[in-house]
C-alpha cells in the first residue's frame, strides 16, 4: 500500500464540490439514502453494469472502504447540489501510486440526473484533481463493451480507446467481459478540461 506524507493511503481525504454535485467521502451513513437511490432506474437489472442491489448497498459500501484501507480505491458518494441528497458513487480505483496513475470507475447514477450536468461535473472535477493536484500522468476509464451508453459518455469526455481487453474478467452471472478500455494522458488535459468547461457553460 502506498502512503501519503500523513500515513494515510494515497490519495489524500478530499470534498469537491460543485454547481450540479458534490463528491464527499464514502460513509457508512451513506448506505440508506444509497438504497433509495439505487431504485431511481433499477439500475442493477443491467446485465452489463456491475451496480450495487438495494439489498448489497451496505456490503458494497463496505467493499469499498476495505480497498480504501488496502490503498487500491478511493470512494465517493455523489451529492445532488442544492438538495445534498445522495444519487450515485464514484471512485478513483486501480490506484497506482508509483507511477501516479488511477481509473475513474465504479460508477453510477439514479436514473433521475443520468442526462443532467452532474455525470460531467463530476468527471471534470475528478480528472482536474488528479492532474492539478495530484500530478497524474494518466487517468483510466474502463467499461463493458456492451455498455454502449458508458462508452459513449467517456467519448464524449474526451478519452481515447486505447484497446478492448477480450474475456478480461466474469460478470456476476458468470459471463465472460470483454472490457474497453479509455484513457487521458497529462499532456491532453488542458484541451479536455477546456472541452469540458465549454460542456458545463452551455
Amino acid at each position: 500500500m502506498s502512503l501519503e506524507a500523513g500515513g494515510g493511503p494515497w490519495p489524500p481525504e478530499a470534498e469537491l464540490h460543485g454547481d450540479h454535485a458534490s463528491l464527499v467521502p464514502l460513509r457508512p451513513e451513506h448506505a440508506s439514502a444509497l438504497t433509495e437511490a439505487v431504485k431511481d432506474g433499477e439500475l442493477w437489472r443491467l446485465w452489463y453494469t456491475s451496480v450495487p442491489a438495494p439489498d448489497e448497498m451496505e456490503a458494497e459500501i463496505a467493499r469499498r472502504l476495505d480497498l480504501r484501507a488496502k490503498g487500491s480505491m478511493q470512494p465517493f458518494a455523489v451529492l445532488e447540489a442544492g438538495s445534498g441528497r445522495p444519487v450515485g458513487m464514484t471512485t478513483y480505483m486501480n490506484i497506482d501510486a508509483a507511477n501516479r496513475r488511477v481509473e475513474i470507475g465504479s460508477t453510477w447514477y439514479s436514473t433521475s440526473v443520468q442526462r443532467s450536468g452532474v455525470n460531467t461535473e463530476c468527471k471534470r472535477m475528478l480528472l482536474g484533481r488528479a492532474f492539478e493536484e495530484l500530478d497524474c500522468i494518466a487517468v483510466e476509464f474502463r467499461t463493458h463493451f456492451f455498455n454502449h451508453q458508458s462508452r459513449r459518455a467517456i467519448e464524449r469526455l474526451g478519452a481515447k480507446l486505447d484497446g478492448i481487453l477480450r474475456s478480461h474478467q466474469r460478470s456476476r452471472d458468470g459471463v465472460l467481459r470483454d472490457t474497453c478500455v479509455y484513457s487521458i494522458i497529462a499532456s491532453e488535459w488542458p484541451t479536455v478540461r477546456r472541452h469540458l468547461d465549454f460542456q458545463l457553460d452551455r
